[in-house]
């Protein structure tokens, strides 16, 4: 079955979610991203600029008109690329998803493979795997072997910890609002808000920090050594993804606080960097951005052989995350993250259609062919 199309699209913005009459909106507030060592950009909104304005969908065609979708971020930047990918895999044969992997992977290399280009593989990726799902008549996650666990277990990453209890969940992540810039005074707001954090929830909850690359090693060892009375599962992502030789050195430094990162590093020789150091406790690689389905299954087999689980970032949130999980056994938790206000349920904020959502902080995935998405014939336009 031949490839005959690729198309760029887009999802026309949601209209803004406010919250029911007399539920307060908690609205997240100083959330830093290393650009934030300067103060003119803004620590509000929680994204990094240009991620969620450049969300964008691919669409694959077969030559029998069946179609499938894959999305990611920065669509404005990756845009070329998808364009030059396209003209290299059209015509070859949809099932052939190594292949068509490796054309793209191989054809960056001396312009950047692990950048804007794993971006665009990644959603031309995901977008072809929901194409051979839908020929086969499969959910993907039959397709990766069947599914180990009959759901998924969540935990919530969000703003609103007392909206994620009333949800059911079990487990939080919370935003962090200290970068390294702001010194002590950063120290002690982290270390009082997260004390609010473990009060509220109780001791049998597992609690998460997330710094998004926003400190130096020395702020970070700090940090570790301020919150080790809060019995954190993990602080994530607290150097930025070049700095292999920091997360060994923290580890070392505070060997009482597990380290999880990935996210923001693209391709599996990355996370065998990682793996290899022995500098991470959790692998977390975003399927969005890492190379596709394709690339994370073999980032999951490098952590897996050391004894490492995978989270994919963002898993809960998104079909392909959901399929990814519920097929490999070293995938849990699974991340749902929650940016809608208080009191409206997940199942009308959730903004990709088909998509299951958790119940009491389980999801049990579509069993629909591909990933299960259910977009109107009119819901994506050309980008």
């Amino acid at each position: 079955m031949k490839l005959v199309s690729v198309e760029m699209l887009r999802q026309p913005p949601a209209p803004p979610m406010a919250a029911p009459a007399g539920i307060p909106r908690k609205v997240a507030g100083g959330v830093p991203f290393p650009i934030h060592r300067y103060p003119e950009f803004a620590r509000t909104p929680a994204t990094t600029p240009g991620e969620v304005s450049g969300e964008f969908w691919v669409r694959v065609t077969a030559e029998n008109g069946e179609t499938g979708l894959g999305h990611s971020h920065w669509g404005d930047l990756a845009a070329p690329t998808v364009r030059f990918f396209a003209n290299l895999i059209e015509g070859r044969d949809c099932f052939a998803t190594e292949l068509l992997n490796d054309i793209m992977w191989r054809s960056a290399q001396r312009f950047g493979a692990n950048g804007i280009a794993s971006l665009a593989r990644s959603a031309i990726d995901l977008a072809l795997w929901d194409l051979k799902g839908k020929l086969l008549g499969q959910p993907v996650y039959r397709l990766l072997g069947g599914p180990v666990r009959p759901h998924l277990d969540c935990y919530f990453t969000g703003a609103d910890i007392e909206w994620g209890l009333e949800l059911g969940f079990k487990a939080f992540k919370m935003r962090n609002s200290a970068h390294h810039v702001d010194g002590i005074a950063g120290l002690n707001r982290l270390e009082d808000e997260v004390a609010a954090v473990r009060e509220r929830i109780g001791g049998d909850a597992e609690l998460m920090l997330n710094p998004v690359m926003s400190f130096t090693l020395d702020y970070a060892v700090r940090v570790a050594e301020r919150l080790a009375p809060y019995r954190l599962r993990w602080i994530e992502e607290p150097l930025m993804p070049h700095d292999i030789d920091g997360l060994v050195a923290l580890k070392r430094a505070a060997p009482f606080t597990p380290i999880a990162t990935g996210e923001d590093h693209h391709g599996r020789h990355a996370f065998r960097d990682l793996v290899q150091r022995g500098a991470a406790d959790m692998v977390q690689p975003d399927i969005r951005w890492a190379g596709g389905l394709t690339e994370t299954l073999k980032i999951y087999a490098i952590a897996e052989a050391a004894g490492i689980a995978t989270s994919a970032h963002g898993g809960g949130g998104m079909p392909a995350g959901q399929h990814f999980s519920l097929a490999l056994p070293e995938t849990e938790p699974c991340e749902y993250v929650v940016r809608t206000p208080a009191g409206i349920p997940l199942d009308q904020a959730k903004r990709i259609p088909g998509m299951a959502t958790p119940v009491d902080g389980r999801i049990v995935p579509s069993d629909a062919p591909g990933f299960g998405y259910e977009f109107g014939k009119d819901a994506l336009l050309p980008w």
